[in-house]
């Protein structure tokens, strides 16, 4: 019989062996249109039977709901699941469409206990600061976030949209073990320095969007048109109008070389970000979403699919081919910062 469980990869220099495909949960809340609950538990439990161990959420998910889903599924498996979760995203009830950001201390110490209690568990194996906000210094936020390490709240620190220069910043105060932002054949400004600051450091990379919000699998032509009104890929720059009808040609090849491998474009898709690793010397571990058992499996036996250098290279250009920005707001991003 043929093993069909995935490798494990270590996070960071000294963090846990993880599945080298994690699975982000956040669909499982909101964004993404109505879920039924019973299948989302079905798909939990597929993905920890195809070896996935990291499960990637965030306090802002359903504004804490999707920790409070998630709960009774990580403590019946404790032992066998890394648990991730971020702060600083501030979300309000009366206002589903505000987003702020918190990176301030007194907050941070809030936000960890908060998460705590909705988990359900004792530890936060991985711990996120979900985006930066630049009014608040660096050293104040990690050095917050570490003091949660040494009360035994959290295992492991991580990071998400950060440049390198931020990320080398951070690593000095305490140990940042993952950093996590966007990566995809649709999205690689991460590979300006953040990726060859995390590689020097020893920092695992975590993509989120591996699969473009699934656009990269083909699901979708033009969000406005073939999702949901209240799906929020519908007021994302790249995925409406003119901007999805150029990037929709974008795929052909991703769609010829999945014939080729008798695969689908979402495990090519998955199968690039995969070879990263090799490509640039360090550990990689993308999350895709999804709330499907049969998906997860899909998703997951990507990482047994190895692209050839012609592949790669009918691959290579289309990144910079791509109409529009991943946000209608890019202020709040890595790479505006480094734009600025």
């Amino acid at each position: 019989m043929v093993n069909s469980s995935i490798a494990q990869v270590r996070l960071g220099t000294d963090g846990p062996l993880v599945g080298v495909q994690g699975l982000g949960c956040m669909g499982i809340s909101e964004f993404y249109g109505e879920t039924d609950d019973s299948v989302a538990r079905k798909t939990l439990e597929a993905a920890l039977d195809a070896g996935v161990t990291l499960f990637d959420t965030a306090d802002a998910y359903g504004r804490g709901a999707n920790e409070e889903f998630l709960s009774p599924f990580f403590r019946a498996h404790r032992d066998r699941i890394t648990v991730a979760t971020k702060f600083a995203l501030v979300r309000r009830d009366d206002d589903p469409a505000y987003r702020g950001i918190s990176n301030d201390p007194a907050y941070i110490r809030q936000a960890v206990d908060a998460s705590l209690g909705r988990l359900g568990i004792e530890v936060i194996d991985l711990y996120y600061m979900h985006r930066r906000d630049p009014g608040v210094p660096l050293a104040e936020s990690v050095g917050a976030m570490a003091e949660s390490v040494t009360a035994g709240k959290v295992r492991q620190l991580g990071l998400s949209e950060v440049t390198g220069a931020e990320l080398r910043e951070a690593h000095a105060v305490h140990p940042i073990a993952v950093l996590q932002s966007e990566w995809s054949l649709f999205s690689r400004d991460v590979e300006h320095s953040a990726v060859g600051a995390a590689a020097e450091l020893g920092v695992a990379f975590v993509p989120y969007s591996p699969l473009g919000r699934g656009f990269l699998t083909g699901g979708f032509q033009d969000a406005a048109k073939d999702l949901a009104s209240d799906d929020f890929r519908s007021g994302q720059p790249r995925f409406t109008g003119d901007n999805a009808r150029t990037n929709a040609a974008l795929l052909e090849p991703v769609r010829s070389i999945a014939a080729t491998h008798g695969a689908t474009p979402a495990q090519i898709a998955l199968a690039w970000v995969q070879q990263r690793a090799t490509v640039h010397g360090l550990p990689v571990v993308p999350i895709p979403g999804t709330r499907s058992p049969q998906r997860v499996r899909e998703n997951t036996a990507a990482t047994r699919l190895t692209l050839n250098d012609d592949e790669l290279a009918r691959l290579e250009p289309i990144a910079g081919r791509v109409a529009g920005d991943r946000y209608p707001d890019m202020s709040f991003t890595a790479v505006a910062r480094e734009r600025s």
